[in-house]
C-alpha cells in the first residue's frame, strides 16, 4: 500500500493550533498517513527571516504536535542550503521515502501566487496540492494536481507576536506548552519567566 505523505511547510514563526487544525483537515480529508511539518529556512518570497533561531522553532513544532502520531517535525529544508526552494525539498523528501505519494499543503494565497514559486511547474509534476482555502474559490490550474479543502482558521502568526509583545496571557490560538516555551525564553520580545 502506497504511503501518503504531505509536506506542510512554513515559517512556523511560531506554530499556531491553525497550523495543526490546517493539518488536521488535511490528513483527515485527504487520506493522508503522515503530515510532516517543515519550517523553512528563508523563503525567497519573503523579506525577511524568522524572528527566532531554527532550532527554537522546532522545539515549538516538536510540543504543538506531541501526541498526534501522524503529525511529524520533519528539518529537511533545513537541512538544505538557502533560500528554500519547494522543489528541493520534495525531490529531498521523494528521496528520503521512496515509493511514497507527495503532496503539498498550502493556504489560498499561496495557491493564487504559485507561478511565482521557483521551477513551480516541476514542483507540481512531484506533488499533488492541497489547497486549504479560507472563503474564495480558488482557480484550477490545467495539468496541476490539486484537492482543495474548506475551513476557516482565525489563527495568525503575525497576530500571536502582537498579542506576545503586548502582554496578552494566555495567547488565543497558541498552544499552551509552546506558550510556555516562548515565555521561558523570551521570545517574541516577551519578558523571560
Amino acid at each position: 500500500m502506497t504511503v501518503k505523505l504531505c509536506i506542510f511547510g512554513g515559517s512556523f514563526d511560531p506554530v499556531h493550533e491553525g497550523h495543526v487544525c490546517m493539518a488536521e483537515h488535511a490528513r483527515k480529508y485527504c487520506g493522508m498517513d503522515r503530515v510532516l511539518f517543515m519550517p523553512c529556512s528563508l523563503s525567497p518570497l519573503k523579506e525577511q527571516a524568522p524572528s527566532v533561531t531554527d532550532d527554537q522553532r522546532c522545539r515549538m513544532i516538536e510540543l504543538a504536535v506531541q501526541g498526534l502520531d501522524w503529525a511529524m517535525l520533519d528539518r529537511t529544508d533545513l537541512e538544505l542550503p538557502p533560500p528554500s526552494w519547494s522543489w528541493r525539498v520534495a525531490e529531498r523528501t521523494a528521496e528520503r521515502y521512496p515509493g511514497a505519494e507527495l503532496f503539498w499543503l498550502m493556504g489560498k494565497d499561496q495557491w493564487d501566487s504559485l507561478e511565482q514559486w521557483g521551477r513551480w511547474e516541476y514542483l507540481s509534476s512531484l506533488v499533488t496540492f492541497i489547497v486549504y482555502r479560507r472563503g474564495g474559490v480558488p482557480s484550477p490550474r490545467k495539468g496541476v494536481r490539486a484537492l482543495f479543502i474548506e475551513g476557516d482558521e482565525p489563527a495568525s502568526s503575525t497576530r500571536i507576536r502582537h498579542d506576545l509583545r503586548s502582554g496578552v496571557c494566555p495567547v488565543p490560538h497558541l498552544n499552551r506548552k509552546v506558550e510556555a516555551l516562548i515565555r521561558r525564553e523570551g521570545l517574541y520580545g516577551t519578558a523571560r519567566v
